[in-house]
This record gives C-alpha cells, sequence and structure tokens, in this order.
C-alpha cells in the first residue's frame, strides 16, 4: 500500500513538484511576488508550506522555479518542431507561429516575465538553468539564418539574437499590451480574425527583412 504524507496524501514526491509549480505558476503570475501567498498554494495543492519549503528552499526558490518551468516548455516545443528538417523560410514561419501560439496560449508566461523585469531580472541573475535554456533558440535561430543567407534565401546578415528580439517583442506586446491596447484603440486582440492576421505579419514582416 502506497505511503501517504501530510494531508492523507499519497507520498509521490515528482507529482506533487508538478502540482506546486502548476498552482505557483497562476499564483505568481495573478498576483507577482510579493502578493502571492504560500499559504494558499499549500491549500490548492493540500500541501503544507513546510513541504513547499523542502522542495524548494523559500517562496524565492520557488518563484525561480517557476520561471525555469516556464522557459523549459517554450523551449521544449521549439526542440521539438526540428527545424533543420525544414527549408529556411518555412522554418523561420513555423518558429514564429509556435511562438505566436505560445504566448497567446500562456498569458501566465507573459505576466510572469513582466514581473522579473519589474525586479530588474534579479531572481533570473540566479538561475544558470534559464540563461541555459535559452541559448538553443539563438542556435537554432542562428542555423536557420545561416542556411537562408547561404541558400540565397535570405539577403541580408542579420543578427539572431535581433531576431529573436523582434518576434519575441511582437508576440509579447500582444498579450501583454491587450487589455490597454485594446480599451485605447478599441481592438479586442483575442478575436480570431485578428490573431490569424497578426500571426502572419509578423512571419511575413521578420521574412521580409531578412530578404532586403
Amino acid at each position: 500500500m502506497a505511503e501517504r504524507g501530510e494531508n492523507g496524501r499519497k507520498n509521490d514526491p515528482q507529482q506533487t513538484k508538478e502540482d506546486i509549480l502548476l498552482v505557483a505558476t497562476e499564483e505568481f503570475s495573478t498576483h507577482g511576488l510579493a502578493g502571492a501567498r504560500v499559504d494558499a498554494i499549500a491549500e490548492k495543492t493540500r500541501t503544507s508550506k513546510r513541504m513547499i519549503y523542502y522542495y524548494f528552499g523559500s517562496k524565492e526558490g520557488l518563484y525561480l522555479a517557476v520561471l525555469e518551468q516556464s522557459y523549459r516548455k517554450i523551449r521544449s516545443l521549439e526542440s521539438d518542431l526540428h527545424l533543420s528538417n525544414l527549408e529556411p523560410e518555412e522554418a523561420l514561419r513555423t518558429l514564429i507561429s509556435t511562438t505566436f501560439d505560445h504566448d497567446e496560449a500562456n498569458p501566465d508566461f507573459v505576466r510572469l516575465v513582466s514581473i522579473e523585469n519589474i525586479h530588474h531580472a534579479a531572481h533570473m541573475l540566479r538561475s544558470e538553468a534559464i540563461r541555459d535554456l535559452n541559448v538553443s533558440v539563438i542556435e537554432t535561430i542562428a542555423g536557420i539564418l545561416e542556411r537562408g543567407f547561404d541558400q540565397g534565401v535570405f539577403r541580408r546578415k542579420a543578427d539572431p539574437i535581433d531576431i529573436h528580439m523582434m518576434i519575441s517583442a511582437f508576440c509579447f506586446f500582444r498579450v501583454s499590451n491587450r487589455y490597454t491596447f485594446g480599451t485605447i484603440f478599441r481592438r479586442n486582440l483575442s478575436d480570431g480574425d485578428t490573431i490569424e492576421r497578426h500571426r502572419g505579419m509578423i512571419a511575413d514582416a521578420v521574412v521580409s527583412y531578412l530578404k532586403s
């Protein structure tokens, strides 16, 4: 018979940590680091503050683990695309669409990154994992750009970090500013037709830049 821990919960450390991270993602993205309550996370996961601190060390440690998992998720999506098997333009458009759809479907990721920017990336600076995770997307873009330039598909030799920033800026802004932008301009950025138009627009903009 499986052992049970606090609150009568079956002991499954990995599943418990995943449950905590899932609930903590919502708590931190909704209330920020200062406003998030570990008590609330413990209650929703049927664990305890003591167990959370055992796994993650502190509230800040849990917050950093949430950030790391959020970046790990999008980088994992990108690695599953096998972009090196696609022609350069198709590979780039696929990467852009994936980034666009990820941000659209994960506003918690956008809010978490916005919160960490408020803190001047103070917590992210402590994470080698986040730095290592984000090397992969730059290497992926660099490979696409190099293949595209060598084949004559792209005429511009662009910095892969600049291209990553260009893609991220558009995809991120749509989600982070959808309420203020929508209120000012009376435009619903969640409308299906708008989403489709914007997904194509950012891909066309990046490809046109590289072909100019």
